[in-house]
């Protein structure tokens, strides 16, 4: 582990604060521009995303370029001590582009191609734009490559879409030809093409999934999603390759939309400078409790810390109080504006940035949240909770680039993810991948116990805890790589629908798990799926050594497996399988593996983790039982640790410090024995 990583520019040692700013939106009235200088000093503001969606007052015709507005911005911010996370406008062409050239246009799944208008409707594919991109991008880069408040750029704007245009369907033939090496016997295999007589004699007969079309052949949905990642990737190093060569020295990132299914983010991610993402949770619902929704969104913090093995990421957005595109759009109550900031740096962000600085006057995000409202003043709850922000941040340079290394990781892999919900099996509304994945994460989150989210490919050496819930997929070398962690000592648990199918969407042949079934030590014969009104529940044999005792209720799953070299510790209670392994562990080298065969209740997982908790004596941020809705994260430079005490409650919560002695980062206040926190509490603690 690094033991502290730089800031994200050197021209700025501190966390960035700020969000997307569209003074372009404001031309007519730049007197506006000076009161938003004054207004960014006062909330603590230093950083604004400028130019995301820009181009058409940057180009309002092809070849003539208009920098005015944008100059004199970048000196403002400048002149009062800010910074600019400098955007490339491809997220949205301007009108005379899409007339002149409609073959930008994005053509969807139908095959018809779309009229101009909305974001990131345009083909990735196209010479046409990937030259204009190019050079206004090459034109940013040149003007401002030596400009002060330059720090970081700012490529596009939320990456998705896709397009089947002739253009992407040579693309795609081009890439699926590298790919199988201009086999087609190979293709035909990997997408075992004698179904329903699918089989392709020749390149050309090959198209992209369309509902009028192909759509039942996994390893062509499968690929062409990898296509998708990959074409768009490519598009991006073309939006890159000037910014890349003019300033060499000013890292890129482009936002991330959490888990968002169309791109893989573990390619993506390889190709960025630091990592960010866009987090717009819908705190205060009916669906779930605060402690619901905070560990969901946890498991995403910690997911974009992953992505660059540690590396802090940038909150690149967020609302300082209500988005305007939910079913319920709920103000954010007192208290959670500087939580669920504090969660974000608590989990690894040097920035806290907002969507959107001051309000659009008109079109479809003028009711969006802002930082400053349409009233403009400063005289708002929300000004004020941004203010407080602000104030806070600016106390908490000490935590700026520090990190921390779990001992555990839980699997979340994209493409294991695109296989799940394309597989034409089980309960289709209740598959769940991602929720499943969560589940398992929150039982740590509860317990104050950092986790790493990677996929598959990632290394595994230095975790003492590997969790791969329904790892369906099993790309070659990876079952070879979890039993060498197993056989160094490590523990490894999976459960119910893995090792059923090889990279290209094959089932494995021989008995699942597949490749898994040595580690495992196990035969998965069937899968139940269960209706809601169904129940059954798991037994713990009363004579196995472990601290879990009675019975836990089933749902939705419940796998048929044989033990063969693992042992069991629980059975099913009902249905003509009662009385069949429900958990096994089987010992492997030096470590052991678990098999969890049914869907269960949380309770379960909350109980069988805490006793791999204690067995394993797992890196924990404090050494204490938290109170429900209370989780406590770490951030470390290797010496002095950093904790984060958040309360995602609607209630005082008191914890227990056991006489340890803590100084509050933010008052300078000493604490010890225990500490209260109010609703929505965060506190930053540091041991003395």
């Amino acid at each position: 582990m690094a033991d502290k990583y730089p800031p994200i520019s050197g021209k700025c040692p501190h966390f960035l604060h700020g969000g997307d700013y569209n003074p372009d939106q404001w031309i007519e009235t730049p007197e506006i521009w000076d009161e938003d200088m004054r207004l960014m000093r006062l909330s603590g503001c230093n950083a604004m995303s400028i130019g995301i969606f820009s181009w058409s007052n940057l180009e309002p015709e092809e070849g003539r370029f208009e920098f005015g507005w944008l100059d004199t911005i970048m000196d403002k911010l400048a002149q009062n001590g800010g910074y600019t996370v400098l955007a490339t406008p491809s997220g949205a062409r301007p009108a005379w582009l899409s007339a002149k050239y409609p073959e930008v246009l994005c053509v969807g799944p139908n095959r018809v191609r779309n009229l101009h208008g909305q974001r990131h409707n345009h083909c990735f594919t196209s010479p046409v734009y990937r030259e204009k991109t190019a050079a206004i991008n090459r034109r940013l880069a040149e003007r401002y490559k030596d400009h002060p408040a330059l720090i970081v750029w700012h490529i596009s704007n939320e990456y998705g879409g896709e397009c089947h245009c002739p253009l992407c369907q040579e693309a795609f033939r081009e890439w699926l030809k590298r790919k199988y090496n201009n086999d087609l016997d190979k293709l035909n295999h990997a997408w075992w093409t004698g179904f329903w007589s699918h089989r392709f004699t020749d390149w050309p007969q090959i198209e992209s999934p369309a509902p009028h079309g192909e759509s039942s052949l996994h390893g062509l949905n499968l690929d062409w999603k990898r296509f998708v990642t990959y074409q768009t990737i490519d598009f991006y190093k073309n939006e890159i390759a000037p910014l890349r060569e003019l300033t060499p020295g000013i890292p890129v990132t482009t936002n991330f939309m959490g888990t968002y299914t169309g791109l893989d983010y573990w390619k993506f991610a390889e190709e960025l400078d630091v990592v960010s993402w866009d987090n717009y949770p819908g705190w205060h619902t009916d669906a779930e409790t605060t402690g619901e929704l905070a560990s969901k969104i946890a498991f995403i913090h910690d997911l974009n810390r992953s992505l660059k093995h540690g590396k802090p990421f940038m909150l690149m957005e967020s609302t300082p109080s209500l988005v305007n595109w939910q079913p319920v759009n709920k103000l954010k109550r007192p208290g959670m504006h500087m939580l669920s900031s504090l969660q974000a740096v608590a989990h690894g962000s040097d920035t806290v940035q907002y969507f959107q600085w001051r309000k659009s006057r008109g079109s479809s995000e003028k009711l969006h949240g802002a930082v400053v409202d349409h009233c403009g003043h400063e005289n708002t709850r929300v000004f004020r909770d941004v203010t407080e922000v602000g104030a806070v941040l600016k106390k908490l340079d000490c935590v700026l680039g520090t990190t921390v290394k779990p001992d555990i990781a839980v699997i979340y892999d994209w493409e294991n993810r695109w296989a799940i919900d394309d597989a034409q099996a089980l309960r289709r509304d209740k598959k769940d991948y991602q929720k499943t994945c969560e589940n398992h994460y929150r039982a740590f989150w509860k317990s104050g116990i950092p986790v790493d989210i990677i996929n598959m490919d990632c290394d595994f050496t230095g975790y003492k805890l590997l969790i791969a819930p329904m790892l369906y997929m099993v790309r070659p070398g990876v079952a070879e790589r979890i039993e060498a962690f197993v056989k160094r000592g490590g523990v490894f648990v999976t459960t119910y629908f893995s090792g059923y199918a090889d990279e290209n969407d094959l089932c494995f042949l021989g008995g699942f798990p597949g490749p898994l079934r040595k580690v495992t030590g196990i035969w998965a014969e069937e899968i139940d799926s269960l209706y809601d009104q169904d129940s059954n529940a798991l037994v713990l044999a009363p004579d196995i050594r472990t601290s879990l005792r009675g019975e836990y209720a089933l749902h939705t799953f419940c796998e048929l497996i044989h033990a063969e070299t693992a042992e069991i510790l629980a059975a099913y209670k009902n249905d003509f399988y009662a009385g069949s392994p429900a958990l096994t562990v089987n010992s492997f080298g030096l470590g052991k593996a678990y098999y969890i065969a049914a869907r269960t209740e949380n309770r379960f997982l909350e109980d069988f983790y805490q006793s791999l908790i204690t067995e394993l004596s797992l890196l924990r941020a404090l050494d204490c039982t938290l109170p429900e809705s209370v989780t406590a994260q770490l951030r470390t430079d290797g010496e002095r640790k950093y904790i984060f005490l958040m309360n995602f409650s609607e209630e005082a919560k008191m914890v227990d410090l056991k006489s340890k002695v803590f100084k509050d980062i933010v008052t300078g206040e000493l604490l010890q024995q225990q500490i209260t926190l109010r609703p929505y509490d965060v506190r930053v603690l540091e041991e003395p």
